[in-house]
């Protein structure tokens, strides 16, 4: 299984995480994007809320075979860059998918591989995840 992390706070982020599942499944993979979970039988903004999302999310990161950052550049989500982090601690491998213009060196430096579109998505070999190195500037 491939968990997404992206955020999804605008249609920018929507549409592209929304192409990333599309790609992945049209690939023939399972995928877990958070996006497609959300947690409906509590009022949102509660503790008890807060604590089924996060239950559920990183549960599905313990259980993927790797995990896909959609990566916005440096301001990047929070929520997002805790999942990559927790899966790099883990020892899952993160594919991150560069569509900012700037970046943070942890980011990169913590992933397996880089690729500069959501539309690489379609070739990379998720079986033998080839590490790409990030080339561009970092902070």
């Amino acid at each position: 299984m491939i968990y997404i992390a992206s955020p999804f706070f605008n249609d920018e982020e929507i549409e592209c995480v929304a192409k990333a599942e599309k790609i992945l499944r049209g690939r023939g993979f399972e995928v877990y994007s958070p996006r497609e979970h959300e947690v409906r039988d509590k009022e949102v903004g509660t503790p008890e809320w807060s604590a089924a999302i996060f239950k559920e999310d990183k549960d599905a990161i313990d259980w993927c075979d790797c995990v896909v950052m959609l990566y916005h550049g440096g301001y990047s989500d929070s929520g997002t860059a805790w999942e990559c982090g927790y899966a790099y601690a883990t020892g899952k491998p993160v594919i991150v998918v560069q569509l900012g213009s700037n970046s943070n060196l942890m980011v990169h430096e913590g992933s397996r591989s880089n690729l500069t579109s959501v539309e690489e998505l379609e070739n990379y070999d998720f079986e033998k995840k080839p590490k790409y190195a990030y080339s561009g500037e970092m902070f």
